[in-house]
């Protein structure tokens, strides 16, 4: 099958938390950028209404770009008219909705990604529906005992940093490194690395989880106890993950080049060093699932809802992963 008679790569794009940034900037991505994926049609998900209003308030002809066959709309309605940079709990429900819509329909087939808008945890959770993130009610959904959540850059030499633990306090997080949760994270991403980016060898770093890697165990004993064996491991299963590393000063340059992806022990390690460097333009992107699923590196920004004031890059750039992580695992 030659690539123009292929079918159209469908992408999924849920607007997430009504009152705040997603719709509208899901109108300002599509209308800057749509055309820069000629093989694929996009279907934004979210109430019809909520989206023409917010298009039309950050200057995007909704009519015009939803009038053809690349952008059409699966529309869900709102519980209560929703008002920009004001969080109502009523509509709870609905934003956890349209990521159920778009997951049914990635697992059926329909979508060949999902690319989701920031939503407020609190709101979800004030509606009645108790709600970690995206990332653990994703792994929930589609079934997936383990995923592991990655932020990456953009450009020919991303940065990309993968968590060894998410959302987690950090008082726990010692507990939870495990030699076998460890080598499964590290085989996560080292076959979504080969499958979905198209790298055939990916090289991986690891952090430590002390202060200095532990100092030989002077100051903790996880990177002799469970990292170092679990690097081991993966070695011996053929994936070259090296470490363990102290954090404060692998994020350098001389030490990046030629890494594929770096893997943090928890949430705050790695990712302060990674929006330092991209963000704005920023991909979260959740590994270890049946499905593809990206998403932007920020949150709602109430308090630009509505002003026309937010940066859609960030959201671009998600749309733009999901596309060429489609396209990869289309040709795989």
């Amino acid at each position: 099958m030659t690539a123009a008679s292929r079918k159209p790569l469908q992408i999924a794009i849920t607007t997430g938390e009504p009152a705040g940034v997603g719709p509208e900037l899901t109108a300002q991505a599509l209308a800057a950028a749509a055309a820069h994926w000629p093989d694929a049609q996009f279907t934004v998900l979210g109430d019809a209404g909520l989206l023409e209003a917010r298009a039309k308030a950050v200057g995007v002809d909704w009519a015009h770009l939803t009038g053809g066959t690349r952008v059409r709309v699966a529309h869900r309605p709102l519980a209560v008219a929703a008002q920009a940079g004001k969080l109502d709990a009523a509509n709870g429900r609905y934003v956890l909705g349209l990521l159920d819509d778009a997951i049914d329909g990635a697992v059926a087939g329909t979508f060949d990604a999902i690319v989701t808008a920031p939503l407020q945890k609190s709101t979800i959770n004030d509606a009645g529906v108790p709600f970690t993130g995206h990332t653990e009610y994703l792994a929930e959904r589609t079934r997936t005992p383990r995923v592991v959540m990655m932020l990456a850059g953009t450009g020919a030499r991303p940065l990309r940093v993968a968590l060894a633990t998410t959302h987690l306090p950090l008082k726990d997080v010692s507990a939870a490194l495990t030699i076998d949760g460890l080598l499964e994270t590290l085989a996560i991403i080292d076959h979504d690395l080969r499958r979905d980016f198209g790298l055939p060898v990916p090289r991986i770093l690891v952090t430590g989880l002390n202060p200095h890697a532990g100092e030989n165990g002077y100051l903790g004993h996880e990177e002799i106890d469970v990292i170092s064996p679990a690097l081991k491991l993966a070695a011996e299963r053929g994936i070259d993950a090296r470490g363990p590393y102290p954090a404060d000063t692998l994020f350098q340059p001389r030490y990046l080049e030629g890494a594929d992806c770096v893997l943090a022990m928890f949430h705050d390690q790695g990712l302060p060093v990674l929006k330092y460097a991209t963000f704005g333009e920023g991909v979260n992107i959740t590994l270890g699932l049946p499905i593809i699923r990206t998403s932007v590196d920020h949150g709602t920004a109430l308090d630009l809802a509505g002003t026309g004031r937010a940066d859609a890059g960030s959201l671009i750039a998600a749309i733009d992963a999901a596309v060429s992580m489609a396209r990869n695992r289309r040709g795989a």
